[in-house]
């Protein structure tokens, strides 16, 4: 636990309920914009807790779990906050919370699925297209965090907007991937 990547990892889900604290009040400007902020370094730990794992030869058990699961959480949280606000303040509303929903679904299809390959001892690794759905993704609800903050600058939703479903659309492609390998291992 005390290696600085697992450190990341754990620094991510302690920081969600401060992010979901300042995403509570949807006219508050100024809290979006520390959410934003927040958001971001949560980010930024995602990305060099995996790098320096792989860099210092330090990947464990450990974060191999809490990597996966403060993502998970994160996502989850910030699409819920997004989505789940006053209606006429809502951010994600409308026909983009399709969008929304097969992002969650999708992450608690393919963590499922990992559970039960994991139970035969079938890895699942993350591909490409996978990284780049989250690449997206972390676009998507940063700029989605902003528009709180800047809501009269109308291509930061837009730019949002798009991610999210370009998200959206790359996560179909990978759930389908990662189904079809699922269903190889599955008794018939």
């Amino acid at each position: 636990m005390r290696s600085l990547p697992n450190i990341l990892s754990m620094s991510r889900i302690l920081a969600l309920p401060l992010l979901v604290g300042f995403l509570w009040w949807p006219e508050w400007r100024f809290g979006y914009g520390v959410a934003f902020v927040i958001y971001c370094l949560m980010g930024l730990t995602d990305y060099f807790d995996g790098y320096l794992a792989r860099r210092q030869g330090t990947v464990s058990k450990l974060g191999v779990f809490l990597d996966p699961i403060a993502d998970k959480i994160m996502v989850a949280a910030v699409i819920l906050m997004l989505v789940g606000t006053r209606h006429d303040v809502a951010i994600i509303t409308g026909i983009h919370i399709i969008a929304a929903l097969v992002i969650l679904l999708r992450e608690i299809a393919v963590s499922g699925l990992r559970e039960f390959l994991a139970g035969l001892r079938v890895s699942l690794p993350v591909s490409k297209l996978a990284k780049w759905k989250t690449a997206l993704q972390l676009v998507a609800l940063g700029a989605l965090i902003l528009v709180g903050a800047v809501p009269d600058i109308w291509w930061v939703k837009a730019v949002g907007l798009a991610s999210l479903w370009g998200a959206a659309i790359l996560t179909l492609i990978t759930g389908w991937d990662y189904l079809r390998v699922g269903l190889k291992h599955m008794d018939s």
